[in-house]
């Protein structure tokens, strides 16, 4: 049966229909969406009729009303007569079977569940077309500032091939405290994980997984590319030193973790990495934990989305956001045109940085030259920092634009030379 929700739009009378919602998880997120439907209660046409978390007893306030249902039994919530629920525990599982369940129960569904749109999306929205169904996800990529709505509608009528941004908070905290403070990155992941920007796990966060999940949602809206999250390319933002900051303010740049999709014609290149951006750009301009997204278009040309992408309460406001889309408009048509899928790949044309650490003798640079002339490659100039030790001396090289795939290859063979010190450690330089 299709959502009555199709029957009585939100308006702003008195008249207008109350729409019921029921909230699976009360984490960080899950609160502050209960205490923002609370706070303005009365302003939304919104009643919370069920919350749902594991050992719900312990999560229980005093500030939330009486009549609301908390339970551990998420079947309370399928048979409820709520018509929104909003899945707030992430991960895959049980969130991708709920979700699934909530659907086929005739229930619209709004999620900030990154993981679950990256990998069941394209299914899950096929699901909700079907029924007649809204599935809401404009939490899952930069928490409050309003992304995926922009794509969706506000650009709509531009035919965007490019998305480029800094799309993690914590990455980018940890490597703005190592460019400010000269801390290493094992000081600055601990100092993130104390002020609560980090998890006690940050692997998702440091290797890029979490911004790859938002990359491809992004990837889907913005640029009509079907794209599933092992087919992009990530590197880890652990091997970034502070010398590195030192060579790329040399080179007028910054470090950032950035990920990027561009679209040429029925080819997606698609990666997230750390990377040398000119300090001009607004990309070199975001700290702390702040995210940014540019978005480029063939008329319109570049849009810069900036904001905090991360915490309760900004999630909390998109999560409210999509509530009230649900409750304005109809599902998106079942004829809207689906992504496409295309070949994917991480091997962009760039100029590159590459960091070297040597034990100094005669003859390094012209051994290193020689690999990477045998390769194609040209180097675009050298740079190394005076007084350091000849035992472990590290210099760099910028390269010009080459394929990150044939750099990979030179680095292989040079890595096999008899000099080095610690592994050479690349980064793409933005253009």
């Amino acid at each position: 049966m299709a959502s009555s929700l199709k029957v009585a739009q939100f308006s702003g009378s008195s008249a207008a229909k109350v729409c019921k919602i029921a909230l699976v998880g009360f984490g960080t997120v899950g609160s502050s969406v209960a205490r923002l439907l609370s706070t303005r209660n009365g302003e939304l046409p919104f009643q919370l009729t069920h919350v749902y978390n594991r050992d719900v007893a312990r999560k229980k306030v005093d500030w939330v009303a009486d009549d609301v249902l908390w339970t551990d039994e998420f079947e309370d919530l399928l048979n409820s007569d709520a018509e929104v629920v909003v899945e707030l525990i992430g991960g895959l599982e049980p969130a991708y079977e709920w979700v699934k369940k909530a659907l086929l129960a005739g229930k619209s569904v709004v999620t900030a569940n990154k993981q679950l749109i990256a990998h069941h999306g394209t299914e899950l929205l096929a699901l909700a077309r079907e029924r007649d169904l809204h599935l809401g996800f404009g939490a899952c990529v930069a928490g409050g500032v309003p992304v995926i709505a922009a794509l969706q509608d506000g650009l709509s009528g531009d035919r965007l091939h490019k998305v480029r941004g800094i799309l993690n908070g914590t990455c980018n905290y940890i490597l703005t405290r190592v460019e400010q403070s000269g801390a290493s990155f094992a000081d600055a992941l601990a100092e993130a994980q104390k002020a609560g920007y980090a998890e006690s796990d940050p692997t998702d966060d440091i290797e890029g997984y979490d911004a790859r999940a938002k990359l491809v949602i992004l990837s889907r809206v913005g640029l009509s590319a079907d794209v599933h999250p092992h087919e992009v390319g990530c590197r880890s933002i652990s091997g970034v030193q502070q010398i590195d900051f030192e060579y790329a303010h040399q080179l007028g740049c910054t470090i950032r973790q950035i990920s990027r999709a561009e679209r040429h014609g029925g080819q997606l290149y698609a990666s997230v990495e750390p990377a040398l951006v000119p300090q001009t750009e607004p990309l070199a301009r975001v700290a702390g934990s702040q995210n940014l997204l540019v978005s480029t278009g063939e008329f319109g040309g570049e849009t810069v989305f900036a904001g905090f992408g991360a915490g309760g309460n900004p999630t909390a406001v998109a999560v409210v956001s999509d509530l009230l889309h649900i409750g304005r408009h109809k599902p998106r048509e079942n004829n809207e045109t689906a992504p496409a899928r295309l070949k994917v790949s991480s091997d962009f044309e760039t100029p590159h940085y590459v960091r070297f650490v040597i034990q100094d003798k005669p003859g390094i640079i012209a051994a290193i030259a020689g690999v990477l002339s045998h390769n194609g490659i040209n180097i675009d100039s050298v740079l190394q920092k005076p007084g350091c030790s000849k035992a472990e001396l590290p210099f760099v090289m910028t390269l010009e634009t080459c394929s990150t795939a044939k750099l990979g290859q030179a680095l292989t063979e040079i890595g096999k030379l008899d000099f080095h010190k610690s592994a050479p450690f690349r980064m793409p330089i933005l253009r």
